[in-house]
């Protein structure tokens, strides 16, 4: 049995009303028969009835006015969505899913990488204007390379026990320096 569109799903002549009217009564006319063939068609496509039924809409809109009106109403709503659905196929086989990549991480995060960088830039800054040996031995200490005290003590040609109390007195400048430099909360949450 063929679809037989209400009287007025076919777009009436635009010198009568405007084109928002005649849309609204196609979309309104069409709305039941492109809701039953996407659902009909989505599980096939591995779509969602709701992609296929926008698809359609704007396939409906895309056609220019002056073009005239295929005679059977359903037999175009079919084609479309199955034209639709065919794509939807397609786009879904081409589509790899990324299995070797982890999830995004907060080490992936640029604004959190931007901050950190700033705060190792600040950090380096602030010991390379501590004075005395205290930037050597807090370089040492901030190695990537994770020496023990008998390495760091070698290095800088000093006995391993004199390096704790100097690393001591170089972290306390260090912190004194950096707290100068960031302003301390008031009370209530605000920054002076």
């Amino acid at each position: 049995m063929a679809y037989r569109p209400p009287a007025g799903a076919h777009p009436p002549e635009p010198a009568r009303s405007s084109d928002s009217a005649r849309s609204s009564a196609l979309v309104h006319a069409l709305l039941p028969l492109v809701r039953a063939e996407a659902a009909a068609e989505a599980p096939g496509a591995g779509a969602e009835p709701g992609d296929l039924e926008q698809a359609v809409w704007v396939r409906l809109l895309e056609r220019p006015a002056a073009e005239p009106w295929p005679g059977d109403t359903a037999r175009w709503v079919r084609d479309v969505v199955r034209a639709e659905a065919r794509r939807a196929r397609r786009t879904a086989a081409r589509e790899l899913p990324y299995g070797h990549e982890p999830a995004a991480g907060p080490e992936s995060d640029p604004e959190g990488a931007a901050l950190r960088t700033d705060r190792r830039q600040a950090l380096r800054a602030a010991v390379g204007r501590t004075p005395g040996r205290c930037p050597l031995v807090l370089t040492a200490m901030l190695s990537p390379e994770d020496l023990t005290y008998r390495e760091i003590a070698g290095e800088l040609g000093m006995s391993q026990g004199s390096l704790g109390p100097l690393r001591s007195r170089c972290l306390g400048c260090l912190r004194r320096m950096l707290a100068a430099e960031v302003a301390a909360p008031e009370l209530g949450g605000k920054e002076r």
